[in-house]
């Protein structure tokens, strides 16, 4: 090779390392020329951010990965192509590898490395129903209270990837979007399964229980099967669920609890614009408007900094396409500040989950934050949800009760349900629900002080914003019902600059229209300043420099529209 040190420099030194003791290894190219949508989009509907996103990405990949491609087909080497993120899955020996560490086209090469599920564990099994009465941890958060008033995240649907799922459990099986009657059921758009193999944490003479690429739900250790009974189970014996009206799918990205980064990209893409039981035909129209994520990786299982961005940038481009991305933020609470530490919980892009008791206190468990193995020193968890004694159901239609931050991630993704199901115009809203789930918590303060974040300010490294509440942010997401949209109208409101120091200008860019009236309220929905125009003006500005930093939404009204959003002060 030419210039061997540099192209040596661009491969993972543990795929290196296995390649002292194997001839044939498996690893994921990473292309130099990639699309990350950190940023907003034009498309206003959750249909219009997805048909966008999809197709640039596959534009990309597909003219960048042709003459990759086609040297791997005529040399006939394995290999799967990825869009979501600009990358090749290779199956070679190491003379391919370092040809392909030549390409000046390629940026990186990574090791397949092993993920696994979220700790957690076992309190105990009950083998029978109890009283329909919600779990406690609905009542917690108060999703019962929002079902009274008739939201129960009808109309939407909810994914998890996880270790698969036994969908024919009674809690599940009338919620799952491939039950069309009780007789027929359609797996297609509804369930991918990334497996195709075992993980290399086993031995090859043990056989994975469910099989391999599987064309209809299984579960090969439980955990999948139990978190998405919080998300949307229910039965007549059993009210598990957050989002009992939510339909849900779902995507086996682990073998008995162990993944690899490619099966989680599998899956990532999969939601993003998901395919049929023959991998054809995908519809970014199908994809979900919620995925719980909980799993992680360490350094310990393959994990570094160089495969770490891959997992950052597909998030960013699922959030982009209209999708909510909960994950859990891990079990080593233990460690204390800065145990926050593992793909995908300490990515910006990503929603953090911490877990709480009964007691509404933060789990001994519960990782905290800020985030330091990558010295971003970004505060995480976002916010925290019941994860302790969580009773769901499990294979077979036993129920169990489990501990973990896997179990507090799903009662977030249900809220998320709720919250559409109550104000449809969110969907897609991506920012805007998971400012509305912060905004909304109930705040907690913590005894730990953890780096630039004492425990006694709002939000901390224990809890983050706080402990959801499921009433409180349905509540507020119906205020963005009143003009969030204007359907039909000539006229937009452009307001800047967003975020604020001190002076925010409110203007009508269309239209002949003029402003009226102008308030700014907080999280909490009292009002704060408000300006009546005695003259019509197209344009108004107003001090906001006494405000303490945080999130403000605004209400701008003229003689015909109502305008509603939301404004950071910094």
């Amino acid at each position: 090779m030419s210039s061997q040190n540099e192209d040596y420099h661009k491969i993972d030194k543990s795929l290196l390392t296995r390649f002292d003791n194997v001839d044939i290894a498996e690893y994921v190219i990473l292309m130099k020329t990639r699309k990350v949508f950190d940023a907003a989009l034009p498309g206003k509907t959750k249909s219009e951010k997805a048909h966008y996103v999809y197709t640039s990405l596959v534009s990309m990949a597909t003219k960048t990965q042709k003459p990759i491609i086609e040297y791997l087909k005529n040399n006939n080497i394995p290999h799967q192509s990825f869009y979501v993120t600009n990358a090749i899955k290779v199956s070679s020996g190491i003379d391919v590898l370092q040809y392909l560490a030549s390409r000046t086209d390629i940026e990186k090469i990574l090791d397949n490395a092993s993920f696994r599920v979220d700790d957690y564990t076992v309190e105990r099994n009950i083998p029978a129903s109890r009283s329909v009465e919600p779990e406690w941890g609905i009542r917690m958060i108060k999703a019962d209270s929002v079902w009274q008033v008739g939201y129960r995240g009808q109309g939407v649907v909810i994914a998890g990837q996880d270790t698969g799922y036994d969908w024919s459990v009674s809690p599940l099986k009338n919620k799952y979007r491939g039950t069309i009657d009780s007789t027929t059921t359609d797996h297609n758009y509804n369930w991918h399964d990334a497996i195709v193999k075992n993980n290399p944490t086993f031995p090859d003479s043990v056989l994975n229980p469910c099989g391999y690429t599987l064309q209809q739900p299984c579960d090969d250790l439980d955990h999948g099967t139990h978190t998405m009974g919080t998300m949307v189970g229910e039965d007549a014996d059993n009210s598990i669920g957050v989002s009992p009206d939510s339909r849900w799918m779902g995507c086996r990205n682990m073998d008995r609890g162990w993944g690899q980064l490619s099966t989680y990209i599998e899956c990532f893409e999969w939601f993003l614009a998901p395919y049929d039981l023959d991998g054809k035909n995908a519809s970014p129209d199908k994809a979900p408007h919620v995925i719980n994520n909980s799993w992680y990786c360490s350094s310990q299982e393959g994990c570094n900094l160089s495969n770490w961005i891959v997992f950052k940038e597909v998030i960013y481009n699922l959030k982009a396409s209209g999708v909510v991305v909960v994950v859990s933020a891990g079990n080593s609470g233990g460690a204390g500040c800065g145990s926050v530490s593992g793909p995908p919980a300490i990515f910006e892009p990503s929603f953090s989950i911490g877990a709480t008791n009964d007691q509404d206190l933060i789990a001994g468990f519960s990782s905290r934050g800020p985030v330091t193995v990558d010295s971003s020193f970004i505060l995480k968890p976002n916010v925290s949800a019941p994860g302790v004694n969580v009773r769901s159901v499990i294979r077979g239609g036993i129920f169990a009760n489990y501990n973990g931050t896997s179990m507090a991630g799903p009662h977030v993704a249900g809220l998320v349900g709720l919250i559409i199901s109550a104000n449809p115009d969110l969907a897609g809203q991506v920012d805007i629900i998971e400012d509305i789930i912060e905004a909304t918590a109930m705040p907690i303060e913590s005894s730990q002080d953890c780096g630039d974040f004492p425990g006694s300010t709002i939000p901390n490294a224990a809890y983050g914003y706080g402990r959801i509440d499921a009433l409180a942010a349905v509540k507020m997401a119906r205020k963005f019902i009143s003009g969030t949209n204007q359907h039909g109208s000539d006229q937009s409101l452009h307001v800047f600059p967003n975020p604020v120091e001190d002076l925010i200008t409110f203007k009508v860019t269309e239209g002949n229209s003029t402003l009226n009236q102008i308030i700014i309220f907080d999280t909490n929905g009292k009002i704060l300043k408000q300006s009546f125009e005695q003259n019509d003006h197209i344009l108004s500005t107003m001090d906001v420099h006494s405000l303490p930093d945080g999130i403000y939404f605004y209400e701008v009204k003229n003689r015909h529209h109502t305008w509603n959003g939301k404004f950071v002060k910094m």
